[in-house]
Parts: structure tokens; C-alpha cells; sequence
């Protein structure tokens, strides 16, 4: 097994005794993390408490991804902790942030109609159901103290990831990330976990998948994708999330839909209504198009008072909208629009502590 990588700041916080916590998901990255921090951690004398993390993402999850995570607790002799959300899993944010959405734009809050997915840019399914989990229950068990948290993030996995460090603080540094096999390569983390007499995740042997997170990923390749909607154990959480795509007309990997990834998986009854989907989504992304750069979001929206014509463009696009999503609003028409951007403008005034919003609400010279 080659050496777990670490910093000198790292290495004194081990050596004093830091209590460290491994994440573990049940894939394989995190299984070799473990395994080569175990190993660090004696090599240096460690003799502060460790435990293993697993943050539990609900029906998102593979069935074998607790109980691998359980089976590396077991072998390395320390405790699992596991953690959840406390208002749902992964499905049940998807779900809740496009009824976010729909309320939203009903209220003219957003000009647009907000996705529900989580995106490569936009990971809160890693944010929200992971860190902002672990994080706060990490310094909850260990008050006053430094704790190191390790990930088994590597640099070879994704260009996102390709420059990832070593290890680095938060910014209150009451904790520090670890990614101790960062540089290593996808062969030494199998090697590792054979070596230790370890089986890795049967979603790579049994099932043919390349990497494993949530059965249906929004950062996974088209083959894995495929692999997973052949699994009969995602044939319930399948539907569910083709059911949400179709509800929102957003398909679940921007361009892709799982509908037609799975389509051998589902019924014609099903897959007519994705098709229905797919046509709603291309005439309510046309019907957006109708809006200019100028109308668009930007921080601090809205910044003025839209004009007589911006307006009447916004309401023929709201009506449109509302009736391709099945939508309900009483904003689609120019005063209503009006009113609401006063509405907006006079929020964002008190604020900021503005006393006077007379020029934001005059509509900008074009």
C-alpha cells in the first residue's frame, strides 16, 4: 500500500493527539482512506479518538453502501457514526427545491424557472447532505478541540478535482480536511482494499460501475447511468426521479434524461409522458429565450424598475411558463409585473438601509 500523504500541520495535530474522523461512503476512495490513515496514524503514534462518518443520503443510497461502511468500521475495531439530514435525504431535497421553485416563480422571486437538480457547478448535494451534516456534529463531539476530517478525494477523478491539496483549515480552523490519497492512482485504492483482505463495493464488481456514489448521480458517466437503471433495486427511486423530471421538464443531467437512459425500464404509459416532458421543456426554454440579457438575475436583483415593453415581454413569457409547468400565478400581466418589482425594489431599499427608492424605481434610459 503506498503511504498516506500529509502535511506538517497535519502531522503535529496527529501527534498531539487531534481526534480524526474519516468519511466513508462506501465506495471505494473512502475504504482506501481509511485504511491508509489507520495506517499513517500508528506509523506516527496517534492516540487520540477516531471514528469512521458515513452520511447517510436516504433511497439515493446503493443497499450496499451502509454495509460496507459497517464492515470497514468492524475491521479497523472504532465506531461508525452515521448522520443524516433532518429534513430528508437527497430525493427529498430534489423534491423540495422544485416546489421552492414553483413558489418562486409564482411570486416573481426569479425571473427564470429555477432546475431542481444538483449540478457539477452547483453540488449541494454534496454541501447540504454531507458537509453542512458532518461538519457541526464533528465539532459538537469534540468541543474545543481540533479535529481532522479525511475524505478519499484524488486528483485523478475529475478536472474539478485535479488540484485538489493535501490538506487544508476551514476557516474558523477548528477543523482541517485530510485527503491523504489524493495523488493516488485507481489501481493502489483497489490494491489497498484487497490487500487488507477487503471486499470493495459490488457496484464495481457485480454491476460494472466505474465509480460509486448515489445510484443515479448527476456527475455520472452514461454507461454508469445505464448500469444503475439495470439494478432492480433502483427501480423504485428509477420512477421517482423520472416522475420529477417529467413534473418539472428538467432533465435530471441537463441535457440527459434518465427517461431515455432507462427507457428499456419503464413502460410506454411512462415513457410517453417523458416525451410529453421533453416537448414542454423545449417550448418553456424557448418562451425564456424571449428574455433579455438585460431583464436576467444578477446579484442584487432587481436593481431598477423593468420598462413598459421589458414588462409586457415578461408577462407574454410568465403566461407562457405557467401554462406549459401547470403553474399558478395572478403575475402575468404589465402592472403586476410593476407592482411586484416595487414591491422587490422597496425590500431590497430597507435592506441595504436606502432611504429613498424614487431612482430605483424609474425604469433605466436604453
Amino acid at each position: 500500500m503506498p503511504e498516506a500523504l500529509i502535511t506538517p500541520e497535519v502531522e503535529h495535530l496527529v501527534r498531539s493527539g487531534a481526534p480524526v474522523a474519516i468519511g466513508v461512503s462506501g465506495g471505494k476512495d473512502s475504504q482506501a482512506a481509511a485504511l491508509a490513515t489507520f495506517r499513517k496514524l500508528d506509523q506516527l503514534g496517534h492516540t487520540g479518538p477516531r471514528i469512521l462518518v458515513h452520511a447517510d443520503l436516504g433511497v439515493v443510497e446503493w443497499n450496499d453502501s451502509l454495509p460496507i461502511c459497517e464492515e470497514l468500521a468492524r475491521h479497523l475495531g472504532v465506531e461508525l457514526l452515521v448522520v443524516r439530514r433532518k429534513a430528508g435525504g437527497l430525493m427529498e431535497r430534489w423534491e423540495s427545491r422544485w416546489a421552492s421553485s414553483v413558489e418562486r416563480y409564482a411570486s416573481l422571486s426569479t425571473v427564470t424557472l429555477v432546475p431542481c437538480w444538483s449540478t457539477p457547478q452547483l453540488r449541494f448535494c454534496t454541501s447540504e447532505l454531507k458537509t453542512k451534516v458532518i461538519l457541526p456534529e464533528l465539532k459538537r463531539r469534540f468541543p474545543g478541540q481540533v479535529v481532522i476530517n479525511v475524505t478519499g478525494i484524488r486528483r485523478a477523478e475529475s478536472a474539478s478535482r485535479s488540484h485538489a491539496t493535501v490538506a487544508s483549515s476551514e476557516k474558523d480552523g477548528r477543523v482541517w480536511n485530510w485527503r491523504p490519497i489524493v495523488e493516488w492512482s485507481e489501481a493502489e485504492v483497489f490494491a489497498a482494499i484487497a490487500g487488507a483482505g477487503l471486499q470493495a463495493h459490488p457496484a464495481y464488481t457485480d454491476f460494472g460501475m466505474s465509480r460509486v456514489s448515489c445510484r443515479f448521480c448527476i456527475m455520472s458517466s452514461l454507461p454508469d447511468m445505464r448500469a444503475a437503471a439495470a439494478q432492480p433495486e433502483a427501480r423504485e427511486l428509477l420512477h421517482r426521479t423520472v416522475e420529477l423530471e417529467i413534473t418539472s421538464t428538467f432533465a435530471f443531467q441537463g441535457a440527459r434524461w434518465l427517461g431515455d437512459v432507462a427507457a428499456q425500464h419503464l413502460g410506454q404509459a411512462i415513457l410517453a409522458r417523458v416525451a410529453a416532458a421533453k416537448e414542454r421543456a423545449r417550448q418553456r426554454a424557448a418562451a425564456e429565450k424571449r428574455i433579455t440579457k438585460a431583464m436576467l438575475y444578477v446579484k442584487g436583483w432587481p436593481t431598477r424598475m423593468l420598462t413598459d415593453e421589458e414588462a409586457d415581454i415578461l408577462a407574454s413569457v410568465r403566461s407562457e411558463v405557467c401554462e406549459i409547468v401547470g403553474i399558478a400565478s395572478a403575475i402575468v400581466d404589465r402592472d403586476s409585473i410593476h407592482q411586484r418589482y416595487a414591491e422587490l425594489l422597496a425590500t431590497n431599499a430597507a435592506r441595504s438601509g436606502v432611504a429613498s427608492i424614487e431612482k430605483l424605481q424609474q425604469p433605466a434610459d436604453f
